[in-house]
C-alpha cells in the first residue's frame, strides 16, 4: 500500500475513531476533576463555569471551542470589563498552568470539531488574514495538542507557529501523532508558563 493511501485512510477513518474511543475513556477517567473543577469555578467564579469562544475548524468552518472559566467578571464603573491581568484569579492561573481549563474540549472532539492532535484553533475572525500556505492548517480538525506546542509553543512567534501548524499538515501520520502525544506531556510535566495566548482574549 502506497504511503499517500496509508495517509488516506488514517486520516478519514482510524484518526477519527481513536479520537473518539480516547475521548470517551478519558472523560470518563477524569470525570472526578472536571467535576471539582466545576464546582471550585462556580463557586469562585460564579456562572457561566464554562467559556465559549468561536474558533475557525476543519475547512474553515466556525465551531464553539469549550473551556473552563478562568477569569472574574470584574468590570469598572462604566461596566467595561477590567485588563485580563486584574480577572485573572488565582485559580485561573492555576488551571492554566496545568491545562485543565482545556479539558472541556474533550467534548469538542467527540463532536467532531477537533481532534487531540492537530493546529490549535484560533479565533474565527482571523480566518480572513491567513496567507494560502497558512490555511492549509484549515485541511485537518484542529487538536488539543500540536507540532507547534511541543516545539516551544507560547515562545514562539505566530508566524512560527503556523508553520509548524502547515508543517504537521504536510506529514500528518500516526507515528507522527504518537510522538506529539508523547512530548505533550513531558512539555506539561517540566513547563513553567502561564498557558497565556495573547493572540485571542479569554475569560
Amino acid at each position: 500500500m502506497k504511503k499517500s493511501e496509508k495517509r488516506k485512510i488514517y486520516e478519514g477513518c482510524v484518526k477519527r475513531i481513536l479520537d473518539v474511543v480516547f475521548a470517551c475513556v478519558f472523560l470518563f477517567l477524569l470525570s472526578p476533576i472536571l467535576l471539582l473543577t466545576a464546582l471550585l469555578v462556580r463557586i469562585r467564579l460564579g456562572a457561566p463555569v464554562i467559556f465559549r469562544q468561536a474558533r475557525g475548524g476543519l475547512y474553515g468552518r466556525e465551531f464553539m471551542i469549550l473551556k473552563f472559566r478562568t477569569m472574574a467578571d470584574k468590570r469598572d464603573s462604566e461596566g467595561r470589563l477590567l485588563p485580563d491581568a486584574e480577572r485573572l484569579t488565582g485559580l485561573g492561573l492555576f488551571l492554566r498552568r496545568t491545562s485543565i481549563d482545556e479539558l472541556p474540549q474533550l467534548i469538542n472532539i467527540l463532536r467532531g470539531d477537533m481532534s487531540f492532535v492537530g493546529p490549535r484553533p484560533q479565533l474565527a475572525e482571523f480566518l480572513p488574514h491567513y496567507t494560502e500556505d497558512e490555511m492549509l492548517r484549515h485541511t485537518v480538525r484542529p487538536g488539543l495538542t500540536g507540532l507547534a506546542q511541543v516545539k516551544g509553543r507560547n515562545s514562539l512567534p505566530w508566524k512560527r507557529r503556523f508553520e509548524f501548524d502547515v508543517e504537521y499538515v504536510k506529514g500528518v501520520s500516526f507515528f507522527l501523532d504518537l510522538k506529539i502525544v508523547f512530548l505533550t506531556f513531558a512539555t506539561l510535566l517540566g513547563r513553567g508558563d502561564d498557558n497565556s495566548e495573547s493572540f485571542y482574549d479569554r475569560k
